[in-house]
């Protein structure tokens, strides 16, 4: 018995030292980059290594100063993401609930392959997107960067709604229509209240991916519009002199949507599963 109580004390605390290096190798980059931003800069001459400098919020005031179309172009990253966000949820529920619902040969086939395109990169994308957006006139607007930013994401969404649609029992879904309810009426009474969690979670979730996408807003774009990925690079052109402070401290204003937004809802994000139940 005390064998057994000693080999759980190893086991936990290999998880606590896995966890905290899983921990240190996420959070040191960001503590870095804040400690940048404050102005408060590494003395790697000394030993041990040491940091000097007040801290200050001067370099975030510089922001707008070095990149004066920032706010703006904060304003365009968050809109575009919350934008190809909904759209990517809305056309992946009708999808998800189409092939939920329906039993046909390859219907298993056809979900595995949405799987496929959601691990293809972003790049593998951008040509044919790019292709349509420009015969449709596009190109350079806040409309082809939402839709484009949508396609790249749906797959995901279509994947994960169906996973959550197949595990629902359809009993009242049935009871709906033989009330005579339209399959409008039916997903909006009876389905959204019961993925409605499952929705918000895989909402954010693409938020977060939209929201990082630099290859989708960088080829679709011409100067005209910009969103925060794009807008980084200025930081780092040779066409400038690189200021480390400024540059960290607009990292850390474009973080900070997103960390809010995961702090806000962190509770729905358990509703995140990405997994597909066995079809019957």
């Amino acid at each position: 018995m005390s064998g057994m109580r000693a080999q759980r004390r190893r086991d936990r605390t290999v998880r606590v030292l896995l966890l905290v290096a899983a921990l240190g190798i996420f959070v040191l980059p960001l503590v870095w980059t804040a400690l940048a931003a404050l102005g408060v800069q590494a003395n790697n001459s000394s030993s041990p290594p040491s940091f000097h400098g007040p801290p200050t919020l001067d370099h975030f005031s510089e922001v707008g100063l070095a990149e004066p179309s920032f706010w703006q172009e904060l304003f365009t990253s968050t809109a575009a993401a919350a934008c190809a966000a909904v759209l990517a949820v809305a056309a992946a529920l009708l999808t998800a609930y189409g092939l939920a619902r329906s039993r046909f040969a390859g219907d298993r086939l056809i979900i595995q392959w949405f799987l496929v395109l959601a691990s293809l990169p972003a790049m593998a994308y951008v040509i044919p997107l790019s292709d349509l957006m420009r015969r449709a006139h596009l190109i350079d607007t806040f409309a082809g960067v939402v839709l484009t930013e949508a396609a790249v994401t749906t797959p995901l969404a279509i994947y994960v709604l169906y996973g959550a649609l197949v595990q629902l029992s359809t009993e009242w879904e049935e009871a709906a229509w033989l009330d005579g309810a339209s399959i409008f009426s039916v997903i909006r009474r009876v389905v959204l209240p019961l993925v409605g969690p499952t929705m918000g979670a895989t909402a954010i979730i693409l938020f977060v991916l939209d929201w990082n996408l630099l290859l989708v807003p960088l080829v679709l774009t011409a100067g005209g519009l910009k969103t925060v990925p794009v807008a980084m690079i200025d930081f780092f052109t040779f066409e400038r002199e690189l200021e480390w402070p400024t540059a960290a401290a607009a990292l850390i204003i474009s973080l900070l949507p997103v960390a809010i937004l995961v702090a806000v809802f962190h509770r729905v994000l358990d509703r995140f599963a990405l997994n597909v139940a066995p079809a019957d």
